[in-house]
């Protein structure tokens, strides 16, 4: 039997919240010992950018491999390195539906029915509780074990995971100066964070910047593996109510308007992907907007 495989610079903590509630957070920290064929890793003087990404059991992985092939060759990718601290629940799975979906909806919420026959209901709204334990308890933790840049801070999130980002954009808007909001389900609770958007207000000392995306496929049609299965007309029906790739596309135009938020915005359209493959591409992507050394185009 071989070990375990392990990940230079990364390790695990399980957090409790004020509710009692256990996170799990998985943080990678870079290392300053590397190999004399490689260039002298530095912090910078302010700290380092952070990337804290949620649903964090299924993204760690493939984040912190993204920034570990790439920040050592900084003239070939304009990536430099940072900290990635994803937060999760102590679980072995990809995820937790029960627990995000309460953690990343926002207020006012309500309850659905158990996922199974003998499990609790389903209970939605608790976006704000999750936001403190982020600003109050996991923040300072990771400022504990090493420095972070307070004007780089990036937040990421997937689904009802980019809902949360932008409830917390909207909502928090100095706590984070980059959100990375992927296939957002902006037609949660008949739309409800767009009406927090509209009375949203961005007097803060750095105003954040915004990057949406989602995948091809999560627009009117569907993936052309998925056309002819039994569940394709109920898929196209749940399409034209999710209008997923259109309220992001619409969103990220109407934030970057002059007369209204004035943010820098962008928008990706992430061709050949659907809802759940998306992540991928997109987890590349913020780990080059979180990190990158020279000003782009991307929000």
């Amino acid at each position: 039997m071989s070990n375990a495989y392990s990940l230079a610079g990364a390790s695990v903590h399980d957090i409790e919240a004020a509710s009692g509630a256990v996170y799990r957070l998985l943080l990678y920290v870079p290392r300053m010992e590397v190999p004399d064929y490689l260039p002298a890793r530095t912090m910078p003087g302010e700290g380092w950018p952070l990337l804290l990404m949620t649903d964090g059991n299924s993204c760690f992985g493939t984040a912190v491999d993204a920034l570990r092939s790439q920040a050592d060759y900084p003239k070939g990718t304009n990536i430099g390195w940072g900290v990635i601290a994803t937060v999760g629940y102590p679980t072995e799975e990809a995820y937790d539906p029960l627990r995000r979906s309460w953690d990343l909806s926002p207020p006012p919420g309500t309850s659905f029915p158990p996922y199974t026959p003998d499990g609790p209901p389903v209970r939605t709204g608790g976006a704000d509780e999750f936001l403190d334990f982020l600003e109050t308890r996991l923040l300072p933790f990771i400022d504990e074990r090493t420095k972070i840049d307070p004007a780089r801070k990036s937040l990421f999130g997937h689904s009802f995971g980019g809902l949360f980002a932008l409830h917390a954009l909207f909502t928090r808007p100095a706590l984070f100066q980059k959100i990375i909001a992927v296939s957002p389900t902006i037609h949660w609770d008949d739309c409800a964070i767009l009406r927090t958007e509209k009375a949203a207000t961005f007097d803060v000392p750095v105003r954040p910047s915004v990057h949406l995306s989602a995948g091809e496929h999560e627009g009117e049609r569907l993936a052309p593996f998925q056309e002819g299965n039994e569940d394709a007309a109920a898929r196209l029906i749940s399409k034209k109510t999710e209008r997923t790739l259109a309220y992001a596309e619409e969103m990220a135009a109407r934030l970057a308007e002059p007369d209204g938020a004035n943010l820098q915005t962008s928008f990706e359209n992430l061709a050949n992907h659907t809802h759940m493959s998306a992540p991928t591409p997109a987890i590349a992507r913020a780990v080059q907007l979180a990190f990158s050394l020279k000003q782009s185009n991307l929000a």
